[in-house]
């Protein structure tokens, strides 16, 4: 069972939400993978995955390239058993040149509380080190809703 388990409601939805940020900042593979179905099924950008082994490995060959990960998720929308939410993170690569990832994703959950589905899109933009504002995990209780840009 991964809490809080569909019908969700808004703060459960919230909730899911926040876990999903909080286990992606750790980056480890199968901390991350522990929160998806046996089965899951994801499209990540021009990806297509099926189960938990998939899963891990993409997720080893993501955080190989993008150094100094930190997220940040945000509710967008969700029903019984679906939340859909709006993302931007900050990484850089071997060269040291800062990116600012945005996108959104869609997921769709098991009865048990695993994510069965994902679908995100998802755009870079090359930013200055200056130009930063996710330095890592979100501190507790911070609810800043994300900029547009």
């Amino acid at each position: 069972m991964r809490p809080p388990l569909p019908p969700f409601d808004l703060e459960s939805a919230r909730a899911k939400v926040r876990a999903a940020e909080n286990a992606w900042n750790t980056r480890d593979p199968e901390t991350v993978a522990q929160a998806y179905t046996e089965d899951s099924v994801w499209r990540n950008r021009d990806e297509f995955l099926t189960g938990r082994a998939e899963i891990v490995d993409f997720l080893k060959r993501k955080w190989a390239v993008e150094n100094g990960y930190a997220l940040r998720k945000e509710l967008w929308s969700y029903t019984e058993d679906h939340i859909a939410v709006r993302f931007q993170y900050e990484w850089h690569d071997d060269n040291g040149q800062w990116h600012r990832s945005y996108g959104n994703e869609l997921w769709e959950f098991a009865p048990d509380g695993r994510m069965s589905r994902r679908e995100a899109s998802i755009n870079d933009t090359d930013i200055p080190e200056s130009a930063r504002r996710i330095h890592g995990p979100r501190p507790e209780g911070d609810n800043t809703p994300l900029p547009l840009h």
